[in-house]
């Protein structure tokens, strides 16, 4: 087939605005051309856990938005989270305003080391992350199941897992948000995991590295799981290298595998510091941003 030209991207978009069916390379060059990403970081990749100084921070990285993080867990109760205080979630909300920054998630990263799968207070846990959501007007929350929820490792602990993500299902239903789950599983194993699950709001929040370092084909795991199944995608690997130098991640790619799936949104930058430098934050958080944004929002 020959180049698409200028014209024919007019005319798929007037075409497709009139409801008319158009030829397959049309059809997704129209849809193509509507997908928007946005580039954010995590604040505690940032060494901003929870500061108000991460908003400047992201701001001077260049990205788009934060990641915000619930606090730590350790043997509480529940998170422990400035952002329960009124005024504190106002100077977030106030700074991110002034600096034209959104909060693209809350990430309830203290699971990574706790087992969600025993805490007997998960649901004071989820539901305080939750009602912050709502105070924030947040729409998407992280959930890793972490190393003591391996469900490859502990395969035992499906049944609770399952149990207890159904709850935190309706939960989110009733507050209109998505939880993002992060697991061990391929992704096979986890369009059955949300299967079983059976609930919409509770997603996969995709994470390049996974793939990677366990050997599996990075961009049949995206289309495996669907635009649907996938709420945000932490964009990076493990640390070593930038991700403009890492070999084993070809992101026009991944840009193409999305375009193709219909999938936009949110990528946020977690990792892929550089071996040599890893605590310089702006250099690392800085170069990944500038590289994503001119792979993802190129004119």
């Amino acid at each position: 087939m020959a180049p698409l030209s200028r014209r024919d991207f007019l005319s798929a978009g007037l075409l497709l605005t009139a409801g008319l069916v158009l030829p397959r390379p049309l059809a997704a060059l129209a849809h193509r051309r509507k997908l928007t990403y946005k580039i954010a970081v995590v604040d505690l990749m940032i060494l901003k856990r929870q500061k108000l100084g991460a908003l400047q921070l992201t701001k001077d990285i260049g990205a788009d938005g934060v990641e915000v993080d619930m606090g730590g867990l350790g043997n509480r109760d529940t998170f422990d989270s400035q952002l329960s205080k009124p005024e504190i979630r106002q100077q977030f909300l106030d700074k991110a305003k002034e600096l034209n920054l959104e909060i693209c998630s809350l990430a309830m990263t203290g699971f990574y080391a706790q087992s969600f799968a025993t805490r007997p207070t998960y649901e004071r846990m989820v539901q305080d992350c939750i009602d912050t959501m709502r105070q924030m007007n947040v729409k998407v929350a992280f959930l890793p199941l972490g190393n003591q929820g391996d469900l490859v490792q502990h395969p035992e602990l499906r049944p609770a897992i399952v149990e207890r993500l159904r709850v935190v299902g309706k939960m989110a239903e009733k507050a209109g948000v998505v939880v993002g789950i992060e697991t061990a599983l391929d992704a096979a194993g986890e369009v059955q995991l949300l299967k079983d699950i059976g609930s919409k709001h509770v997603q996969i929040y995709f994470n390049f590295s996974n793939p990677l370092k366990n050997g599996r084909d990075l961009y049949q795991e995206l289309r495996t799981l669907g635009r649907k199944r996938i709420c945000q995608i932490h964009c990076t690997d493990d640390d070593g290298v930038w991700l403009q130098n890492n070999t084993r991640l070809d992101m026009n790619r991944v840009k193409q595998t999305l375009a193709d799936m219909g999938w936009q949104g949110w990528l946020v930058i977690e990792r892929s510091r550089d071996a040599n430098d890893p605590r310089n934050v702006k250099k690392n958080f800085g170069a990944n941003t500038a590289y994503m944004k001119s792979i993802f929002q190129a004119i």
